[in-house]
């Protein structure tokens, strides 16, 4: 069992906690997404959540529980919200939800929040939710005794460094890495029991234009789902991914908002 997970505590140990300096929350954003034949529909809250553990392991931080559907789907990003598999929230309601539980962290006097985001279509929208929580508490602006809540997305952390080890033939770009190499190497370090490299299937990444068309046009997702094909996806790709990204957001963390207790 995690030692930094919340969802293993209780309310008293929590609270405990809460009252030293320097306590900082964690909360894993994912998505009810398919991903392809060979990876489960969850694989955006699993990374996300493992993402989180890593980093609260090397930060003193706590781990909530994991915000697990997210915004719809987009052809050119995830597939498409019209395959099955994948179950999202509209934007009103992933935003009520963040706004929700930014206002409920904040009001049990959290003041060091962060949202580890691991599904493209959400960022946006969790932004508008932490800063109409914030406004509601009459906080616009970096002040004295205001909280501090960092949004961020853990595929912005891998280094060009890594990605040429992990991509030795040259990386594709972030657009097509839907049920690819980066998802499936992870999924193989964090847990290979979810992973069924059997039925993966090697094709050509996705052509798509330069614009969106609405209702989608479903013929120009891949069969699989997939954006691009696994090919190439290892277990040691993966460590080095998990490693290297988990080592640079907790740098960032605590240069920004300091070491929490453990």
């Amino acid at each position: 069992m995690s030692t930094v997970d919340l969802r293993y505590l209780d309310a008293h140990q929590y609270g405990q906690w809460l009252q030293q300096p320097g306590a900082t929350v964690i909360v894993p954003v994912g998505a009810f997404e398919q991903h392809g034949p060979h990876l489960p529909m969850a694989s955006d809250e699993i990374l996300s959540g493992h993402m989180a553990r890593g980093v609260a392991e090397r930060t003193g931080a706590k781990v909530a529980a994991p915000m697990n559907y997210g915004y719809k789907s987009q052809q050119k990003s995830g597939g498409g919200d019209h395959l099955p598999g994948t179950i999202s929230l509209d934007a009103a309601t992933m935003i009520g939800i963040t706004r929700s539980i930014v206002s409920s962290y904040l009001r049990q006097g959290v003041t060091r929040l962060v949202l580890l985001n691991g599904h493209y279509e959400n960022y946006q929208f969790l932004y508008e939710g932490i800063d109409l929580a914030l406004r509601e508490g009459g906080f616009t602006t970096s002040k004295a005794g205001a909280p501090a809540v960092l949004l961020l997305s853990y595929w912005d952390y891998v280094t060009e460094q890594t990605l040429a080890e992990v991509y030795p033939d040259g990386f594709p770009g972030w657009d097509i890495e839907h049920g690819g190499v980066l998802e499936t190497a992870l999924m193989l370090h964090l847990q290979p029991e979810l992973v069924d490299l059997d039925r993966a299937v090697d094709h050509p990444a996705a052509e798509l234009p330069r614009f969106d068309r609405l209702p989608v046009v479903a013929e120009r997702t891949p069969v699989t789902g997939c954006l691009s094909a696994p090919t190439g996806a290892t277990a040691d790709k993966g460590r080095l991914l998990y490693e290297q990204v988990t080592m640079s957001i907790a740098a960032d963390l605590e240069e920004e908002l300091g070491s929490s207790p453990a």
